[in-house]
């Protein structure tokens, strides 16, 4: 398989992923938060939503539309990955970013019901929404997806 280094990739940040969110589920209790430095906290929150807790207020519908979800972006990412050619490392490289982000909190979400986030990032009176590093994965992998197509655009424009 010459795809293997990026689903090794992914694999891998998927493990760091549910690893730290062990921990939190383990050490911190919900709703409780220990504190790091003056802008970095972590708070042990339960997320029943999307980005941003977008749907997290709904009666538990919005559980098996996320899942169906994840699980429609997980195997189109994976679609995109084998149909992407090994000179394209960048692309390779963010897809395995999001498929990452999107599986592990994929399988929050169907083992626990809601997804862990703890990363509390704040300055003085404003708090950034709590976040957890399946997010940080997804974030990174679109900034660099969009960064590769930018990067293939200047290619094909010369």
């Amino acid at each position: 398989m010459t795809h293997a280094r990026w689903y090794f990739l992914t694999v891998l940040l998927i493990v760091v992923d549910q690893l730290t969110k062990l921990l939190v589920y383990g050490y911190i209790k919900p709703h409780e938060t220990f504190e790091i430095t003056s802008f970095l906290s972590f708070s042990h929150v339960h997320n029943y939503g999307a980005a941003f807790s977008f749907l997290a207020n709904q009666d538990g519908w919005q559980q098996y539309f996320l899942l169906s979800v994840s699980i429609i972006a997980s195997l189109a990412i994976i679609i995109w990955m084998t149909k992407t050619s090994q000179r394209h490392a960048l692309k390779l490289g963010a897809l395995s970013l999001v498929l990452a982000g999107a599986i592990g909190n994929l399988i929050d979400r169907a083992a626990l019901g809601f997804v862990i986030d703890f990363i509390d990032l704040h300055y003085q009176d404003f708090y950034w929404p709590i976040f957890n590093v399946a997010d940080i994965t997804i974030v990174m992998g679109v900034f660099l997806l969009i960064l590769a197509d930018i990067k293939d655009g200047k290619k094909v424009n010369k």
